[in-house]
């Protein structure tokens, strides 16, 4: 059985999902909507989906789709998540999940009702090269943890992009300062007990570069950066008492990859072979729905990387740490 796929919406980000969507045999691209009925059928066209909807309405209301991917801007993912849910549809939404906990929770509930499942679309979470990671911190090859560095930035310059809308869920931590954040969770496997952050503040009010950092139980501390105004940088450092593994390429990793390992003056490169980067998030919702397997990012998972992201901005606007629950 092949799921049946429609996307909300005409995003860039569609590039890069809709290859393995039409390539991998359990999936099968069947729709595309867009609330410019010339747009949605100039997409179809592009990439031979059979259907084009001028509506997300239309799309939502389509029997033939089993699962819908929401690429929509950030401040419509739980509204339209929540609402693909209540027709039945499992949902494939791209980070951020939300933007507060509160309507994480609506997403969760409304999943729950309908029998659907929902996952948030962090891509690098599927990949060869992080499962590697977490085998290696779990094997005690760097010891005893101690702190994790990430940062996440390039250079936006289209002014009118709604990540540089504050009305729209935008700034540099929603968008890419999510990928560091809920790389330490993920790596750590706890949350964090404590908050703190600054940003420098563009002109429509949004954080155009944001630096922050976290205080998890265990001790470990996490130093995160996001920015929209620096050149392309992707970067995980792990650091324990033993040794310190460094990830040049953590978010985006490519078919072949290799990792640093070092131990005092000795240095160790960890070759990884990768796969396709969104095949793993497709195919872990075609495990999920087909196969009844859990989605290896839960929705518990995504309010707890939520509810960070939420207290480092608000550490940020009070100038203090904010403590999480």
């Amino acid at each position: 059985m092949a799921l049946r796929w429609g996307i909300l919406g005409v995003a860039r980000i569609n590039r890069a999902l809709i290859p393995p969507i039409q390539g991998a045999e359990r999936h099968e691209l069947v729709a595309i909507a867009s609330r410019d009925a010339a747009r949605a059928a100039e997409a179809a066209k592009q990439w031979g989906i059979p259907r084009a909807y001028g509506s997300y309405e239309d799309l939502l209301a389509d029997r033939d789709v089993d699962v819908v991917y929401n690429p929509l801007p950030n401040a419509l993912h739980a509204a339209w998540t929540i609402r693909a849910a209540e027709a039945g549809k499992h949902v494939l939404c791209e980070k951020p999940l939300a933007l507060t906990v509160e309507e994480v929770d609506r997403i969760q509930d409304a999943a729950r009702r309908a029998g659907v499942v929902v996952a948030e679309a962090f891509m690098y979470r599927h990949h060869p090269q992080t499962l590697r990671i977490a085998e290696l911190v779990k094997g005690g090859s760097l010891g005893t943890l101690r702190l994790v560095r990430g940062s996440f930035s390039f250079f936006l310059t289209h002014e009118k992009d709604p990540r540089l809308d504050p009305a729209q869920g935008g700034g540099s931590l929603w968008d890419v300062g999510c990928y560091p954040v809920s790389f330490a969770r993920f790596v750590l496997g706890e949350e964090p007990a404590e908050a703190f952050g600054w940003k420098a503040t563009g002109p429509t009010g949004i954080d155009e570069t944001f630096a922050g950092g976290l205080r998890f139980p265990s001790g470990v501390l996490a130093l995160v950066d996001s920015s929209f105004r620096a050149p392309l940088r992707t970067h995980i450092e792990i650091v324990g008492s033993d040794g310190s593994l460094v990830v040049p390429h953590p978010f985006k990793p490519g078919l072949q990859e290799t990792m640093h390992l070092s131990r005092g003056e000795t240095r160790e490169e960890i070759p990884v072979a990768g796969q396709e980067l969104y095949l793993g998030e497709i195919e872990d919702m075609a495990d999920a729905v087909l196969h009844g397997r859990p989605s290896r990012v839960s929705l518990a998972e995504s309010r707890g990387n939520v509810a960070t992201l939420v207290a480092l901005l608000e550490a940020a606007a009070k100038g203090q740490p904010v403590p999480l629950s």
